[in-house]
């Protein structure tokens, strides 16, 4: 079986938490947040190799952060770079081929351990797996004053971690940013591959809003 890495991303700023704390930082169920997140990959497995991508000025921060609350596995540390494709291309460069990888938001603590083998599953059979999960509410778009109905059949929210074959993600990562990157799939897309979605969990929130900070530490709680 092919070994499995996790590039953590957590290069966000907190702009829309209103708060000078970076939000990966932030306290959340008694430990900061993405201690929350790196746990949920070592809880999934203990053997998993994980990168952790940070702003090189945060790095000594975070090493702080893990001393005193005791968070003592070892993870490698990797400068992250101006947008988060950069981020990403840096962290997969302490990949090797012949591997899986995940590639996972940082503020997304919630996520369960069967969408992560999901994930790794579909990509270890189909070179991808992107977890998703069917849309409940109404959903109508938009072009200024005219809005119409869309079937939310056709719709999934696509969430992380996404799984991939590392030499065909790192091969994908090989083209010149461009602002229609908006995850790792898309990348992946670009490159001409088809993109197999697999299950997510509908409780694996993105945390960038105060009130998400309060669901997620209800979640974390119960």
């Amino acid at each position: 079986m092919a070994e499995k890495y996790a590039i953590i991303t957590a290069a966000g700023k907190g702009v829309r938490m209103n708060t000078p704390l970076p939000k990966q930082f932030l306290p959340i169920a008694n430990k900061p947040l993405i201690i929350h997140t790196l746990e949920a990959f070592l809880s999934y497995d203990s053997l998993i190799k994980i990168i952790l991508v940070l702003p090189h000025n945060q790095i000594l921060f975070w090493k702080d952060l893990a001393y005193k609350n005791k968070f003592d596995f070892t993870i490698e540390l990797v400068p992250g770079g101006p947008t988060r494709f950069h981020s990403v291309k840096n962290g997969l460069s302490k990949v090797p081929n012949d591997s899986l990888v995940a590639i996972h938001d940082g503020v997304r603590p919630l996520v369960s351990k069967s969408t992560i083998d999901r994930a790794f599953t579909m990509a270890e059979k189909f070179g991808n797996g992107i977890p998703s999960y069917k849309i409940t509410e109404s959903v109508r778009i938009t072009d200024y004053a005219i809005n119409q109905p869309v079937d939310r059949e056709k719709l999934r929210l696509i969430q992380t971690p996404q799984c991939f074959q590392s030499s065909l993600i790192k091969k994908a990562y090989e083209v010149n940013y461009d602002e229609s990157f908006t995850d790792d799939a898309s990348v992946m897309g670009k490159a001409g591959a088809r993109i197999y979605l697999s299950e997510g969990n509908r409780e694996n929130i993105k945390i960038t809003t105060p009130e998400d900070l309060i669901i997620a530490e209800a979640l974390l709680k119960g």
